[in-house]
């Protein structure tokens, strides 16, 4: 693979010219750890290294730690599960504590990698379906700039000063920037196909808000899209973990619910504006979405 071929025998674990690291031992943090702002996801240290030529660092039996890796420019490569892995611009990977692992910089263009080393009760429930590098989905670098943005306000704000209310709030930043790169603007890290299954899926979600008080099927979508019903489906679940008529039905309930909330619309004026003839019906829906009924809804939201 040619992300290592052009690899030297030389390699640095750390020491780099413009390099920022904070670190907080478990014991300078004793005393916050009953607090669940910090107990369930904390900041064990953090770190910024521009062009860092010949990083490399080996954890052969993994570490007590999660780490966070997101490269803003350059290229590097991370090894595990005994599979290496290329490491582009915009590209993040988080590996789980006790999990083998080696990651370092490309030799010929050498990764700028903001990182952060995380520990918490919940720590398992941010780590990713699977460990290969993402690929963050970005329009004109907004998001880019966003999460730099907010490395630098963890950053600064541990920086600032060691004390209770700092930690906090970077330790609430943080789950929001976990967060955002698991669960929100995160693709398949395959990157045409992962492009593809995006657009896709947006193209069709768009469709049904535009068509949501209409009855829409997976043979509509198919000709609309021009592709075929297995593929079409395939896609969306792949992108959304939804099936197709599911998340329609989904989007349907939750514009019942804003009519409720903001209208006096009746339980069957709301079923006819959303496609439905049959009331009861879209009450089964309705409760099976939302675990009441709509006419409890409508009592709780007035």
């Amino acid at each position: 693979m040619d992300y290592l071929t052009n690899m030297r025998e030389i390699t640095v674990k750390e020491g780099f010219k413009g390099q920022r690291i904070l670190s907080f031992p478990d014991e300078s943090i004793r005393e916050y750890l009953g607090d669940p702002f910090v107990t369930n996801l904390y900041i064990s240290r953090i770190g910024f290294f521009p062009e860092v030529k010949y990083h490399y660092i080996e954890k052969s039996e993994g570490t007590d730690y999660s780490i966070l890796v997101y490269c803003i420019k350059g290229k590097g490569w991370v090894k595990t599960g005994g599979k290496t892995y290329p490491v582009d611009k915009n590209q993040f990977f988080v590996l789980p504590h006790k999990m083998p692992n080696s990651f370092g910089a490309h030799n010929e263009d050498p990764w700028t990698i903001y990182w952060i080393h995380f520990k918490g009760k919940q720590t398992s429930s941010y780590m990713p379906v699977c460990i290969t590098p993402q690929i963050l989905v970005h329009e004109e670098n907004l998001f880019e700039q966003n999460w730099q943005d907010l490395f630098e306000k963890i950053y600064t704000c541990l920086e600032s000063g060691f004390i209770k209310e700092n930690f906090r709030y970077a330790c609430s930043c943080f789950q929001y920037l976990l967060s955002s790169f698991l669960y929100k603007q995160t693709r398949n890290g395959i990157p045409g196909k992962g492009e593809t299954y995006k657009n896709l899926t947006e193209q069709i979600l768009s469709y049904m808000k535009e068509n949501i008080t209409r009855q829409i099927t997976l043979k509509e979508l198919s000709e609309k899209f021009h592709i075929s019903v297995s593929h079409l489906s395939f896609v969306f679940h792949k992108s959304t973990s939804y099936s197709v008529i599911d998340y329609f039905i989904r989007l349907k309930i939750q514009r019942a619910c804003q009519y409720f909330e903001l209208t006096s619309l009746k339980i069957n004026e709301v079923a006819y504006l959303l496609g439905y003839n049959d009331v009861a019906y879209f009450s089964r829906l309705f409760s099976k979405v939302m675990k009441m009924s709509p006419k409890n809804y409508k009592l709780k939201s007035g």
